[in-house]
């Protein structure tokens, strides 16, 4: 959703500094997923600083593809790679937080993450499924930009529950979204 009503909005704004950055997208990229794996370890045993750590592998996240696109290094394995960082990104964070949900005591908690982490790769396979059958498939309510941010706010206020209850039920029905639009198209064929 965000990505599809903003796009690129902070390529023009942040061009200047990413054209300044001396590393590839790529080492961007590995590099945000690394911060992020640290976020999961740390997830466990201190939530706060996990949810820190969440949010600065983001901010590379998003500077990846903004240096890729400002400096003209875009490339197709670019994109391939940091799509497979982020599927691992997504596996590590939810299951740390059902990690640390059920050392809590909290299996509803628990299960309400591995739904999610289950609804958020749906939305990517649908995607990609789509992609292969020649149509791009965008459409949703809850794609990778809003499971972070709210992953950001969920271990920063602790009110991880709530916020896995949104995310759960947003993801399938982003999933439905996409199964939806495709056979809209398809049908239209």
């Amino acid at each position: 959703m965000l990505s599809a009503r903003l796009g690129h909005f902070l390529d023009a704004p942040l061009g200047f500094i990413a054209k300044r950055i001396p590393f590839s997208p790529n080492v961007l990229s590995v590099t945000g997923f690394l911060i992020t794996a640290a976020a999961a370890f740390i997830i466990p045993y201190h939530l706060l600083l996990g949810g820190i750590f969440i949010m600065i592998g983001g901010i590379f996240d998003m500077l990846d593809g903004i240096v890729a696109r400002t400096t003209g290094r875009a490339t197709k394995f670019g994109a391939f790679l940091d799509s497979v960082l982020d599927r691992y990104s997504d596996a590590f964070l939810f299951l740390s937080i059902a990690w640390y949900l059920a050392a809590h005591g909290d299996h509803t908690g628990s299960f309400l993450s591995i739904g999610t982490l289950v609804g958020a790769f749906l939305i990517s396979y649908a995607r990609a499924r789509a992609e292969g059958l020649g149509e791009s498939c965008h459409t949703g309510i809850m794609e990778r930009p809003e499971r972070i941010i709210l992953l950001v706010v969920a271990t920063l206020t602790g009110w991880l529950v709530p916020v896995l209850w949104i995310m759960l039920i947003l993801t399938h029905v982003t999933v439905i979204q996409r199964v939806y639009y495709v056979w809209k198209i398809m049908h239209r064929q």
